[in-house]
Order: structure tokens, then sequence, then C-alpha cells
């Protein structure tokens, strides 16, 4: 058995050292004079690179704060594991990423021609392989006003984050290296798909069914929440379900880092400096408000204590909510979204069906369903022109509700497929005796005292 996991790691150091490698010698094509698809640099307005540059580290500061989030949440052998299983996505996305993801996420669109037009299914892999053509020149039809690789690089940060939310339905029984194994192949085969056909201007989803996301509800928090739900259904229940949080400060600091991050993660996605990006960030705050206090008080009402985990994950399920309406609606509104969405959430997390999941950090009751009622919501009450139900009708609301479901599928059906790939080659979960020992020594040979 020994013998196999050295062989395992074995490859994977030399996957890590081949992109290396790859890396130092690969013909870069610097664009010395932009073509059609690049802007001059003269095109460039410093107050958005500032802006775009601070977004960018707020959303990568809300990865460990997920892993405080989540750390403070599990039971005491398993708060390294669980730590590690986000800040490790930091270096496996960051790679992927460079090498292909952005590619895949961005580059020109390969898909299907409905009425004379192309649309994108995902992006031509080989476009900007080992970030080609990504430099200091803004692309003419995407963040046209910044950097191109400031862009890439804001958008990584979300590639991170996504597969680092779906390690608490699986904390404290998946193995690690099968946990690398298979953020990679989710990364790849479920999230950059998503991403170009919401986000890049030809891409199915956004540029068909006019599907609005501004900053990821259904990107990255749907997709999240089903490949969670995946995950438990294929891994199965843990041997011993008691749940005893250990250490709530922890989860007090994480979603303290987590909101602050999401100021980047949803004004940042303006791209500019400008009063979306102004408006985006008080929706964002006051759906978080809204929502952690129906948390404690929904609670109350149903005989339970007001809690501090309550209402972090209130506060944490206001903000998936506004996600994808954060530039599309006003404060008022944003007050309704954290409302209804942390009563839904609550509803589903203490939902006895659900828990016979054993979904262990209720990922799905809060990202997955917190998602799904974004997007309903943004589908009712965004606001522009042929944007949601109060404002372009019911062909614009039923697109959405159809992007709801093909979405979802994909996301669970997929996850489903790439977690029996995984098994295949490594098998998921940890032994009974390494669960029972705790995954902190059993896979890290670490303990926090």
């Amino acid at each position: 058995m020994e013998k196999t996991i050295e062989k395992r790691w074995i490859a994977a150091f030399a996957i890590t050292a081949a992109v290396a490698l790859t890396g130092l010698f690969w013909d870069h094509a610097h664009v010395d004079t932009p073509n059609t698809q690049f802007n001059s640099t003269d095109a460039i307005v410093p107050a958005d690179v500032a802006w775009l540059l601070t977004a960018s580290c707020l959303v990568l500061l809300m990865t460990p704060g997920l892993a405080f989030f989540y750390g403070g949440m599990v039971g005491r052998k398993n708060v390294i594991s669980t730590m590690l299983k986000s800040f490790i996505c930091l270096g496996v996305i960051s790679l992927l990423w460079v090498t292909v993801g952005f590619s895949l996420s961005f580059g020109s669109p390969l898909g299907i021609d409905i009425d004379g037009t192309h649309y994108g299914l995902i992006g031509n892999p080989l476009d900007f392989a080992f970030f080609d053509y990504v430099d200091e020149h803004p692309n003419a039809t995407m963040a046209t006003t910044i950097p191109f690789i400031l862009f890439a690089l804001f958008q990584m940060k979300f590639a991170i984050i996504t597969p680092a939310i779906i390690t608490g339905a699986l904390a404290e029984r998946i193995r690690f290296v099968s946990f690398l194994l298979f953020i990679c192949l989710f990364s790849l085969l479920i999230y950059t798909p998503l991403c170009h056909m919401v986000w890049h201007p030809n891409g199915l989803l956004g540029s068909y069914f006019h599907v609005k996301d501004f900053a990821g509800g259904t990107v990255v928090h749907m997709s999240a929440g089903f490949a969670a739900i995946a995950g438990v259904l294929v891994i199965g229940k843990r041997k011993h379900l008691e749940y005893i949080p250990t250490n709530i400060p922890f989860v007090l600091l994480g979603t303290g880092l987590l909101w602050f991050g999401w100021f980047g993660f949803n004004a940042g996605s303006s791209l500019a400096a400008n009063h979306t990006a102004a408006m985006a960030f008080a929706t964002t705050s006051v759906a978080s408000a809204s929502a952690m206090l129906t948390w404690v008080f929904f609670d109350r009402l149903n005989g339970r204590k007001v809690s501090a985990l309550g209402a972090c994950i209130g506060a944490v399920v206001g903000l998936v909510a506004i996600t994808p309406a954060a530039g599309f609606v006003s404060v008022p509104k944003s007050m309704f979204f954290g409302f209804i969405a942390a009563i839904v959430s609550n509803a589903m997390v203490n939902w006895k069906s659900l828990k016979r999941f054993d979904d262990t950090l209720d990922v799905f009751a809060c990202h997955g369903v917190g998602g799904i009622m974004g997007m309903i919501l943004t589908a009712i009450f965004a606001e522009g022109e042929n944007a949601s139900l109060l404002h372009g009708g019911w062909g614009i609301f039923s697109h959405h509700m159809i992007a709801l479901v093909l979405v979802a599928a994909f996301s669970f059906f997929g996850a489903i497929v790439l977690y029996k790939i995984t098994n295949l080659f490594i098998p998921l979960r940890v032994s009974e005796e390494a669960e029972v020992q705790g995954l902190d020594m059993s896979q890290h040979n670490e303990t926090i005292g």
C-alpha cells in the first residue's frame, strides 16, 4: 500500500515539474503591436487598474477566510486537514489557470451555431496557454480599460475559491491526494465551461439565454454547491456523525475575512472604478447584514438559541445570494435578497431529509441553495432593459429558469462522473482507521495541540 501511495506522489510531483519546465521554455507570444483583439495601452484607465489590483487581493483573501470559516466548524482532529484543502487550491488552481484554465474560460468560443450566430460552450485551450498574449495590453472586448493580465489574475481568484467551497461538504473523510485530482478535473471540466458560457461575450448562457450573473452566483456557488452534494452521495456518510465545532472564534474570523473579501468579489466584478462598483459594494454589505439578522431571529422563532455560528452562516448566505445581482439591483432590494435567502437556506440546513446525506458543513444548503435563490431573485428583480421578469417579461425569466436547470444538472451529474473517475485511480475515502484517528494525523501527521 505504501508503495502505491508513493507512486501517486511521484506522479503528482512529476506533473508539477513538467508544468514548471514547460513554462520555462514556452515560446511566449508578446503583443508588441496590438492586433484587432487588443487595445493600445493608451486605453488603460489608472483608477480602474488600482481598483482591480485591490479587488484581486480582496478575492484572494477569501480563500484563507474560507479556511478559517470551515476549520472552526469541524471536529478537533480534522481542523488542519480541512483548512489545508482550501489553502492548497491557491497553489493547484493557480498553476492550472495559467497553463490552460484561462484559455478554456476566456479563449475564442468553441460551441454551436444557433440562427447563424456562434455561441461558445468552452474556450479554445491554445489561445492563452501559459498566458500567451496575456500581458499589459487591454483586451478589445473583455475589460477594455485594464491590462489583460490583470483581468486574468482577477478571474483566477474566482477559479481558486470555487473548488475550495466544495471541501466543507466532504470534510473529515476525503483523502487529500484524491481531492487534489478531483479539483483539477472539476476546474477543467465543470468550472471553465460554466465560466465561458456565462462570462465570455459570446458564451451560450450569457449571450443566448441572457443569464445575468454579476459576480458568480451561477458560475461559482451553484457549481460548487451541486458538486458538493454529488460528492456526499458518492463518498457516503462519516462513520461518526457527532458534530462539535472546535473553534467558533475561527468561524467568526473566517466570516469577517469572507465579508471583507467579498467587496472585491462583487464590487470588483464591475471591472472598473465606477458607479456600478459603488452600488455592488453597497448591496453586498446590506444583503449580508439582512441575512445575518434574519437567520438568528428565524432560529429563535423556531426554538433554537441565537448563536455566533448561526450569525456567521447567515451572513455568508446573504453574500452568496446577492452575488449574481450585486450590480443589477438597488439597496432596498438587496435587503429582501438577504431576508428571503436566509429563511430558505435556514430551512434547508434544518431539514431532516437533507441531514441524512451528511453534508458535513451544509455546503449545498448554504452555497447551492443560496446560489439558486440568488439566480431566481436576479431573474425577477434585475434592473435594466430586458434584464428580468419585472424588466423584460416572462421570456427573460424563463430563460433564466432553463439555464438554472441546465447548470444544476451539468454540475451535479458532471461532478458524480468526476468523483467516480477519481475513485478509479485513487480511493476517495480514507480508511476507517484513519477516519477515527482524524485526518490531521492520518493524512498530514500534524495536530493543533
